[in-house]
């Protein structure tokens, strides 16, 4: 079965004088059958009001902002961490336990 990765914008945090996004925090998700794993992180940014292509708090969507993420984090090796994440809970290489309890 492939995995299925979903990227979310968890929280974000802005200025109050100008409603600038400074730090978003992300996660993603990838799903693979019962298996699942999942990496949170954030991103930095430095919000210019007066710039042409800025964008108020108010204004943003999540694929906006998904787009700065995407910008700042290697997408390919988040998803691919994720994916060895899932490969080690659905192949275990130790175990626990006793033998005779059941």
């Amino acid at each position: 079965m492939a995995i299925t990765y979903t990227w979310q914008v968890a929280n974000m945090e802005r200025n109050t004088s100008d409603d600038g996004v400074v730090v978003a925090h992300w996660r993603c998700t990838g799903v693979d059958g019962d298996h699942t794993a999942s990496s949170y992180g954030t991103t930095s940014h430095t919000p210019d009001p007066s710039a042409a292509g800025f964008i108020a708090y108010a204004d943003l969507t999540e694929e906006t902002v998904l787009g700065w993420v995407h910008g700042s984090v290697d997408k390919d090796a988040t998803e691919a961490a994720i994916a060895a994440k899932i490969d080690a809970i659905a192949n275990p290489t130790t175990a626990s336990g006793t033998p005779w309890a059941a």
